[in-house]
């Protein structure tokens, strides 16, 4: 059996329910599909809103590969990437502050979460049950 990446290239735009539906199509597990939908937003919003700054000028490239024991997404923006030290995977100090849940959430949905040298790709991964 040939593992080969699927490609998805879309605007960067919040409309993000078809690219989803799409990216899931293949998940048949209902846990799985409920971990990979709250994850994926999370990574794609951030990818349109901080790295693209909303533009819809710019584009979002998103890859996948299903393996026997992996679900496995790279998600790119055009933006100038996040810095190693803002990558954190733990929740603000402030529970009420606008923003700053995003990597928590990735990283409680993800069993691997990695970054780009730049930080304007990550790869996340879920073991497959």
């Amino acid at each position: 059996m040939a593992l080969r990446w699927a490609d998805f290239i879309t605007p960067s735009t919040l409309q993000l329910a078809p690219l989803l539906e799409l990216l899931l199509e293949p998940i048949q597990t209902a846990e799985q599909l409920a971990t990979l939908q709250l994850g994926l937003q999370e990574v794609l919003v951030n990818a349109v809103r901080h790295g693209n700054g909303n533009d819809p000028l710019k584009c979002v490239r998103v890859r996948r590969i299903l393996t026997p024991r992996w679900c496995v997404f790279q998600v790119q923006d055009e933006g100038p990437g996040v810095p190693p030290q803002a990558r954190l995977a733990a929740l603000p100090e402030r529970l009420d502050a606008l923003s700053g849940r995003g990597f928590f959430l990735i990283h409680q949905c993800f069993d691997d979460v990695r970054w780009s040298r730049r930080g304007n790709r990550v790869q996340v991964a879920l073991r497959r049950a």
